[in-house]
């Protein structure tokens, strides 16, 4: 093989794992009845993240976090009002960048956060 194939081998092989490196890391936030996991949710500030939402619940709930949304940057998805709705069994995924700071988050479904269905975002 000569060394002008080898070397255009090389420069494929890299530029076809290179976009695979430079993917946006996921975080997945269960939501079940009456809470959600992790508990609390722990970001990198400044890091683009995929949060995927997966309702294991057949029942439906939101992801209500206002302040969260509203100092992140969104990508790909939207929470309309800073909430995400999740139907029954449903799966729910958006794109943001997220600020520093300390923001709530619960299910807004009636007294939903009263049963204990809130948690914490730690963005640091």
């Amino acid at each position: 093989m000569s060394f002008a194939r080898v070397a255009a081998s090389a420069i494929f092989a890299i530029l076809a794992v290179g976009p695979a490196a430079a993917q946006t890391p996921a975080q997945t936030i269960t939501v079940y009845n009456f809470g959600f996991a992790p508990h609390p949710i722990h970001l990198a500030a400044g890091k683009p993240v995929t949060l995927t939402f997966v309702n294991r619940s057949g029942s439906g709930h939101d992801f209500t976090a206002p302040a969260f949304f509203a100092a992140s940057a969104i990508s790909a998805g939207s929470a309309p009002g800073g909430e995400i709705e999740l139907k029954p069994h449903a799966t729910v995924s958006i794109t943001l960048t997220p600020r520093a700071g300390t923001y709530p988050a619960h299910c807004s479904h009636f007294l939903h956060k009263q049963f204990g269905m809130r948690d914490l975002i730690l963005v640091n």
